[in-house]
Protein backbone atom coordinates (compact mmCIF):
# COMPACT_ATOMS: atom_id res chain seq x y z
CA UNK A 1 0.00 0.00 0.00
CA UNK A 2 1.23 3.50 -0.51
CA UNK A 3 0.06 6.42 1.38
CA UNK A 4 1.19 9.94 0.62
CA UNK A 5 0.53 12.88 3.48
CA UNK A 6 0.75 16.47 2.65
CA UNK A 7 3.28 16.20 -0.32
CA UNK A 8 4.28 19.77 -1.03
CA UNK A 9 7.01 20.88 -3.82
CA UNK A 10 7.92 24.34 -4.74
CA UNK A 11 10.22 24.63 -7.42
CA UNK A 12 12.38 28.09 -7.98
CA UNK A 13 11.09 28.87 -4.75
CA UNK A 14 11.76 32.96 -3.61
CA UNK A 15 12.04 33.82 -7.72
CA UNK A 16 9.76 35.28 -10.19
CA UNK A 17 9.41 31.50 -11.66
CA UNK A 18 8.27 30.27 -8.57
CA UNK A 19 6.00 26.78 -9.34
CA UNK A 20 3.86 25.15 -6.71
CA UNK A 21 3.81 21.93 -8.28
CA UNK A 22 2.02 19.50 -5.57
CA UNK A 23 0.20 21.46 -2.75
CA UNK A 24 -1.07 19.75 0.09
CA UNK A 25 -1.25 16.10 -1.80
CA UNK A 26 -2.75 13.15 0.46
CA UNK A 27 -2.89 9.87 -1.02
CA UNK A 28 -3.78 6.54 -0.44
CA UNK A 29 -3.64 3.78 -2.91
CA UNK A 30 -4.43 -0.11 -1.57
CA UNK A 31 -3.02 -3.54 -3.05
CA UNK A 32 -4.88 -4.12 -6.25
CA UNK A 33 -6.18 -0.59 -6.79
CA UNK A 34 -5.99 0.36 -10.42
CA UNK A 35 -5.95 4.55 -10.52
CA UNK A 36 -6.27 6.34 -13.59
CA UNK A 37 -5.04 10.15 -13.40
CA UNK A 38 -5.81 12.73 -15.84
CA UNK A 39 -4.96 16.33 -15.39
CA UNK A 40 -4.11 19.12 -17.77
CA UNK A 41 -0.01 20.47 -18.70
CA UNK A 42 1.51 21.36 -15.44
CA UNK A 43 -1.14 20.03 -13.07
CA UNK A 44 1.08 17.94 -11.41
CA UNK A 45 0.69 14.17 -12.95
CA UNK A 46 4.38 13.57 -13.75
CA UNK A 47 5.92 15.73 -10.39
CA UNK A 48 3.68 13.51 -8.59
CA UNK A 49 4.96 10.34 -9.43
CA UNK A 50 8.59 11.96 -9.47
CA UNK A 51 7.96 12.45 -6.15
CA UNK A 52 7.01 8.76 -5.56
CA UNK A 53 9.88 7.39 -7.75
CA UNK A 54 12.52 9.63 -5.81
CA UNK A 55 13.14 11.85 -8.71
CA UNK A 56 13.19 14.31 -6.04
CA UNK A 57 11.97 14.85 -2.48
CA UNK A 58 9.38 16.75 -0.85
CA UNK A 59 9.52 19.76 0.72
CA UNK A 60 6.92 18.92 3.17
CA UNK A 61 5.15 15.70 4.14
CA UNK A 62 5.99 11.81 3.93
CA UNK A 63 5.87 8.92 1.74
CA UNK A 64 5.07 5.38 3.28
CA UNK A 65 5.59 2.16 1.35
CA UNK A 66 4.01 -1.14 3.19
CA UNK A 67 4.74 0.78 6.03
CA UNK A 68 8.27 1.32 4.92
CA UNK A 69 9.24 5.25 5.26
CA UNK A 70 10.51 6.10 1.41
CA UNK A 71 10.37 9.73 1.80
CA UNK A 72 14.08 10.00 1.83
CA UNK A 73 15.08 6.81 0.44
CA UNK A 74 17.49 7.19 -2.87
CA UNK A 75 15.95 6.85 -6.19
CA UNK A 76 17.97 3.69 -6.99
CA UNK A 77 16.66 1.75 -3.98
CA UNK A 78 12.89 3.01 -4.51
CA UNK A 79 13.37 1.08 -7.85
CA UNK A 80 13.58 -2.58 -6.29
CA UNK A 81 10.02 -1.77 -5.45
CA UNK A 82 8.89 0.39 -7.69
CA UNK A 83 7.95 -0.50 -11.60
CA UNK A 84 7.33 2.41 -13.79
CA UNK A 85 7.12 3.10 -17.73
CA UNK A 86 7.31 6.62 -19.44
CA UNK A 87 5.68 8.11 -22.19
CA UNK A 88 8.58 7.85 -24.33
CA UNK A 89 9.25 3.97 -25.91
CA UNK A 90 12.93 4.86 -25.81
CA UNK A 91 13.10 5.28 -21.93
CA UNK A 92 13.39 2.18 -20.00
CA UNK A 93 15.63 -0.13 -22.39
CA UNK A 94 19.17 0.15 -24.04
CA UNK A 95 18.83 0.19 -27.71
CA UNK A 96 22.19 -1.24 -28.17
CA UNK A 97 22.05 -4.46 -26.16
CA UNK A 98 19.83 -7.05 -27.14
CA UNK A 99 16.53 -8.33 -25.96
CA UNK A 100 18.01 -10.49 -23.77
CA UNK A 101 20.26 -8.76 -22.21
CA UNK A 102 17.70 -5.93 -21.02
CA UNK A 103 15.62 -8.38 -19.61
CA UNK A 104 18.99 -9.68 -17.70
CA UNK A 105 19.97 -6.02 -16.30
CA UNK A 106 16.30 -5.50 -14.61
CA UNK A 107 15.80 -8.80 -13.35
CA UNK A 108 19.28 -9.22 -11.67
CA UNK A 109 18.71 -6.00 -10.62
CA UNK A 110 15.61 -6.11 -8.68
CA UNK A 111 15.84 -9.64 -7.79
CA UNK A 112 16.41 -10.67 -4.12
CA UNK A 113 17.56 -14.04 -5.00
CA UNK A 114 20.77 -12.48 -7.57
CA UNK A 115 23.25 -10.10 -7.05
CA UNK A 116 23.63 -7.46 -9.70
CA UNK A 117 27.13 -9.36 -10.17
CA UNK A 118 25.48 -12.29 -11.04
CA UNK A 119 25.31 -13.84 -14.54
CA UNK A 120 21.79 -15.15 -15.40
CA UNK A 121 21.14 -19.23 -15.60
CA UNK A 122 20.04 -21.20 -18.29
CA UNK A 123 16.58 -21.47 -15.90
CA UNK A 124 16.44 -17.77 -16.15
CA UNK A 125 16.66 -17.73 -19.63
CA UNK A 126 14.27 -19.93 -20.20
CA UNK A 127 12.07 -18.20 -17.48
CA UNK A 128 12.75 -14.98 -20.02
CA UNK A 129 11.37 -16.69 -23.01
CA UNK A 130 8.30 -17.91 -21.48
CA UNK A 131 7.26 -14.48 -20.21
CA UNK A 132 8.13 -13.07 -23.59
CA UNK A 133 5.36 -15.40 -25.48
CA UNK A 134 3.06 -14.53 -23.51
CA UNK A 135 3.31 -10.95 -25.04
CA UNK A 136 2.22 -12.82 -28.43
CA UNK A 137 4.99 -10.54 -30.33
CA UNK A 138 7.16 -13.55 -31.08
CA UNK A 139 10.09 -11.55 -29.24
CA UNK A 140 10.78 -14.80 -27.35
CA UNK A 141 12.32 -15.59 -30.97
CA UNK A 142 14.23 -12.46 -30.95
CA UNK A 143 15.85 -12.35 -27.80
CA UNK A 144 19.69 -12.03 -29.40
CA UNK A 145 18.64 -9.08 -31.61
CA UNK A 146 19.36 -5.44 -30.23
CA UNK A 147 16.61 -3.62 -28.47
CA UNK A 148 16.39 -0.49 -31.21
CA UNK A 149 15.14 -2.62 -33.80
CA UNK A 150 12.05 -3.32 -32.06
CA UNK A 151 8.81 -1.01 -33.12
CA UNK A 152 7.64 1.53 -30.41
CA UNK A 153 4.90 -0.55 -29.22
CA UNK A 154 7.35 -4.03 -29.01
CA UNK A 155 9.86 -1.60 -26.24
CA UNK A 156 6.53 -0.20 -25.04
CA UNK A 157 6.03 -3.96 -23.94
CA UNK A 158 8.97 -5.50 -23.34
CA UNK A 159 9.59 -2.22 -20.73
CA UNK A 160 6.23 -3.67 -19.16
CA UNK A 161 7.48 -6.70 -19.18
CA UNK A 162 10.96 -5.41 -17.38
CA UNK A 163 9.32 -3.96 -14.99
CA UNK A 164 7.36 -6.86 -13.61
CA UNK A 165 9.74 -9.59 -14.30
CA UNK A 166 9.91 -9.52 -10.44
CA UNK A 167 6.55 -7.98 -9.30
CA UNK A 168 7.03 -4.14 -8.13
CA UNK A 169 4.91 -3.28 -4.55
CA UNK A 170 3.81 -0.28 -7.16
CA UNK A 171 3.66 0.37 -10.71
CA UNK A 172 3.64 3.77 -12.22
CA UNK A 173 2.58 4.39 -15.74
CA UNK A 174 3.19 8.30 -17.09
CA UNK A 175 0.91 8.22 -20.61
CA UNK A 176 2.80 4.79 -21.64
CA UNK A 177 0.60 4.50 -24.81
CA UNK A 178 0.40 8.09 -25.83
CA UNK A 179 3.47 7.49 -28.84
CA UNK A 180 2.13 4.64 -30.14
CA UNK A 181 -0.47 4.42 -33.29
CA UNK A 182 -4.10 3.56 -31.79
CA UNK A 183 -4.05 0.39 -32.40
CA UNK A 184 -0.41 -0.41 -30.86
CA UNK A 185 -1.70 1.43 -27.57
CA UNK A 186 -4.80 -0.73 -27.51
CA UNK A 187 -2.66 -4.07 -27.06
CA UNK A 188 -0.55 -2.37 -24.91
CA UNK A 189 -3.21 -1.36 -22.75
CA UNK A 190 -4.51 -5.03 -22.98
CA UNK A 191 -1.67 -6.14 -21.48
CA UNK A 192 -0.79 -3.53 -19.42
CA UNK A 193 -4.59 -4.69 -17.94
CA UNK A 194 -4.28 -8.41 -17.71
CA UNK A 195 -0.53 -7.18 -16.02
CA UNK A 196 -2.08 -5.79 -13.17
CA UNK A 197 -5.43 -7.62 -11.96
CA UNK A 198 -3.44 -11.21 -12.70
CA UNK A 199 -1.00 -9.58 -9.84
CA UNK A 200 -3.34 -7.59 -8.18
CA UNK A 201 -0.96 -4.92 -8.22
CA UNK A 202 -0.96 -1.30 -7.05
CA UNK A 203 -1.12 0.65 -10.14
CA UNK A 204 -1.35 4.81 -11.19
CA UNK A 205 -1.23 5.06 -14.81
CA UNK A 206 -1.63 9.08 -16.42
CA UNK A 207 -4.07 9.35 -19.18
CA UNK A 208 -5.23 12.11 -21.71
CA UNK A 209 -7.93 9.97 -22.81
CA UNK A 210 -11.01 10.52 -20.58
CA UNK A 211 -12.52 7.00 -21.67
CA UNK A 212 -9.66 4.88 -20.99
CA UNK A 213 -9.49 6.85 -17.30
CA UNK A 214 -12.95 5.74 -16.89
CA UNK A 215 -12.59 2.18 -18.72
CA UNK A 216 -9.60 1.55 -17.30
CA UNK A 217 -9.03 0.39 -13.57
CA UNK A 218 -11.23 0.75 -10.49
CA UNK A 219 -10.46 3.93 -9.64
CA UNK A 220 -10.01 7.45 -11.54
CA UNK A 221 -8.38 11.02 -10.05
CA UNK A 222 -8.12 14.18 -11.97
CA UNK A 223 -5.78 16.81 -10.74
CA UNK A 224 -5.08 20.93 -10.73
CA UNK A 225 -2.68 23.18 -9.54
CA UNK A 226 -1.34 20.60 -7.88
CA UNK A 227 -3.67 19.29 -5.72
CA UNK A 228 -6.37 16.02 -6.64
CA UNK A 229 -9.78 17.90 -6.97
CA UNK A 230 -11.89 14.60 -7.64
CA UNK A 231 -11.24 10.95 -6.24
CA UNK A 232 -13.76 8.68 -7.78
CA UNK A 233 -14.67 4.62 -7.38
CA UNK A 234 -17.03 2.37 -7.02
CA UNK A 235 -21.07 2.47 -8.29
CA UNK A 236 -20.27 6.57 -9.04
CA UNK A 237 -17.73 6.10 -11.35
CA UNK A 238 -19.41 2.39 -12.99
CA UNK A 239 -22.64 4.52 -13.94
CA UNK A 240 -20.30 8.38 -14.89
CA UNK A 241 -19.81 9.54 -18.45
CA UNK A 242 -17.33 11.61 -20.08
CA UNK A 243 -19.63 14.30 -19.44
CA UNK A 244 -20.35 13.96 -16.04
CA UNK A 245 -16.35 13.75 -15.31
CA UNK A 246 -16.34 16.91 -17.06
CA UNK A 247 -19.15 18.07 -14.88
CA UNK A 248 -17.14 17.44 -11.44
CA UNK A 249 -13.75 18.13 -12.42
CA UNK A 250 -15.35 21.92 -12.78
CA UNK A 251 -16.92 21.26 -9.50
CA UNK A 252 -14.24 20.66 -7.60
CA UNK A 253 -11.70 22.71 -9.53
CA UNK A 254 -13.66 25.70 -9.57
CA UNK A 255 -13.03 26.07 -13.58
CA UNK A 256 -13.98 24.23 -16.69
CA UNK A 257 -11.68 21.99 -18.38
CA UNK A 258 -9.20 23.86 -20.67
CA UNK A 259 -7.25 21.09 -22.32
CA UNK A 260 -7.33 20.93 -25.96
CA UNK A 261 -5.38 17.21 -25.73
CA UNK A 262 -7.73 15.80 -23.34
CA UNK A 263 -10.72 17.32 -24.75
CA UNK A 264 -10.16 16.22 -27.91
CA UNK A 265 -10.26 12.70 -26.29
CA UNK A 266 -13.44 12.88 -25.62
CA UNK A 267 -14.92 12.19 -29.09
CA UNK A 268 -13.16 9.23 -29.24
Amino acid sequence: MLKMTNIRKVFNEGTVNEKTALDGVSLTVKDGDFVTIIGSNGAGKSTLFNCIGGSFYPDEGSIFLDNQNITYMPEHKRAVEIGRLFQDPMKGTAPHMTIEENLALAYLRVSKKKSVFSRVSNADREMFRERLSLLNMGLEDRMKQPVGLLSGGQRQALTLLMATLVMPKILLLDEHTAALDPATAEKVLALTKKTVEENHLACLMITHNMHSALEMGNRTLMMDSGKIVLDISGEERAGLTVDGLLEKFSAGAGKALDNDRILFSKVE
